[in-house]
């Protein structure tokens, strides 16, 4: 790499009070992240870059330091410097965009890094089976036969009897629910407030109205939840029964069985996402059983990673084969070099899940720990997921993201996932990062809330 080149790709990288060593081994990081800079690149020599970059030596020299001892930079003895992604960082939970390493901490989006050695090896795997399949058209219809199979096998085995002929494979989660939303065409919508704001946009961009139910980190309003089914009448519900994004509640077993007799009574087709349903951080977990006759929307993007675009649909034989002969369906379907990674990997997720919740369990806990006891929120530890919900005492909730984000924490307000404008007073705090970005966080939260309100006396 020439030192021009690398000048350009660093761009305008001088931050105000903030040391220039640090400064540039923070943009040299972010250069890396987002490709501006490749990975192994050979990196001119020291007195050069600090030529181009109106430096000294000795800082360019520091800033290569802390960048070898966090791994991204190899230096061989008698070789120039190569630029390199940490393989410790590559096997965080949390991207590099949320783990500051970029200079700035990005949790808008509550998403899991790829668990690389396990991902690189099952697409190793894949490769190797995949000559029949490249023969071939590459249109999978509903899905590859081998992977409608392995998932209707694992419903199975969890107590739910599955025939392949009711799984349709599609590119994700979010394409599933845009495909039943075009097969249905409801009118109205039961929907969780606060609820995943991506489903809510789908939802309403397929022209349905929502009917709210209240849902806390202590459970779902089923007054409420009654009304908005009533409301609904003969259309659609869509829920997070399965520690539920954002709150992390857990519905129980008593409330599922009310769902199930509200969507017999006024003939709601039941969408439930569980998505969210393999990330139990509970010490002894144990699922609840799922709500009956309902549509079950699946995905590997939570618990595996969101870049393997791979979802599913579990239903009826017949309404997976109308769902499959609609227009949409091909252009909503897998890759099908996706699907057979997903086979590698979801035939024994056992090891992947098994870190990932025990990782996920400590950073929940070190983030609870860090934010308890605060009077400027409340909240309840949640018993799986990806975040915390809080609720806030002394700001309201775009107020604080926009303090947060001037000091690089990027946050979503509550109002994002609301679907009546209310929640004013709450925000999202995913624990994905490591403990070490997890203070930082708490850090810049205790500020953007301002000081802690007096007690009276």
């Amino acid at each position: 790499m020439g030192d021009e080149q690398l000048a350009r790709a660093l761009g305008a990288w001088r931050r105000p009070d903030v040391p220039l060593a640090t400064a540039l081994a923070s943009a040299v990081r972010g250069a890396v992240l987002d490709g501006r800079v490749r990975s192994g690149s050979a990196l001119p020599a020291e007195r050069r870059i600090a030529a181009v970059l109106g430096v000294s030596r000795g800082t360019v020299t520091a800033a290569l330091a802390a960048l070898r001892e966090g791994g991204w930079v190899l230096t061989r003895h008698g070789s120039a410097s190569t630029l390199r992604l940490p393989p410790a960082a590559a096997e965080r939970i949390a991207p590099l965009s949320a783990g500051g390493e970029a200079g700035s901490i990005d949790l808008r989006r509550a998403v899991p890094a790829a668990p690389r050695a396990a991902y690189l090896a099952a697409t190793a795997r894949a490769l190797e089976r995949s000559a029949p399949l490249l023969a071939e058209a590459g249109e999978t219809g509903a899905g590859l036969p081998v992977l409608r199979s392995l998932i209707a096998r694992r419903y199975t085995e969890q107590g739910l009897p599955t025939r392949p002929e009711q799984i349709l494979v599609t590119s994700g989660a979010r394409p599933a629910l845009a495909l039943l939303c075009a097969q249905l065409r409801p009118r109205t919508a039961v929907v969780e407030i606060p609820t995943y704001f991506d489903a809510l946009a789908l939802l309403r961009g397929a022209g349905a109205r929502p009917a709210g139910c209240r849902v806390t980190g202590r459970g779902w309003d089923l007054d409420q939840l009654a009304a908005a089914f009533a409301a609904a009448e003969g259309q659609l519900a869509y829920l997070v029964p399965d520690f539920q994004n954002p709150t992390g509640a857990l519905m129980t077993a008593a409330a599922r069985r009310t769902v199930a007799e509200l969507a017999d009574r006024h003939r709601v087709t039941l969408v439930v996402d569980e998505t969210m349903r393999e990330l139990d951080l509970r010490d002894d977990p144990r699922p609840l059983p799922r709500i009956r006759r309902s549509v079950l929307i699946g995905s590997a993007g939570k618990a595996v990673w969101s870049g393997l675009r791979v979802g599913w649909i579990r239903a009826s034989a017949s309404l997976v084969a109308e769902l499959g002969a609609h227009p949409l369906c091909a252009p909503l379907s897998a890759a099908p070099m996706q699907q057979l990674i997903a086979v590698e990997l979801l035939t024994d997720p056992g090891a992947v899940l098994e870190r990932r919740r025990a990782e996920l369990r400590r950073q929940r806990d070190h983030l609870s720990a860090l934010l308890d006891g605060d009077e400027r929120w409340h909240f309840t530890v949640p018993p799986g997921g990806l975040a915390l919900w809080l609720r806030l005492t002394t700001a309201h909730a775009e107020t604080v993201t926009e303090r947060a984000h001037a000091e690089g924490l990027s946050l979503s307000p509550g109002p994002r996932f609301a679907a009546d404008a209310t929640l004013a007073r709450h925000l999202r705090v995913p624990f994905t990062p490591p403990p070490e970005v997890l203070d930082r966080i708490a850090e810049v939260l205790r500020g953007a809330c301002g000081p802690v309100p007096r007690r009276e006396a």
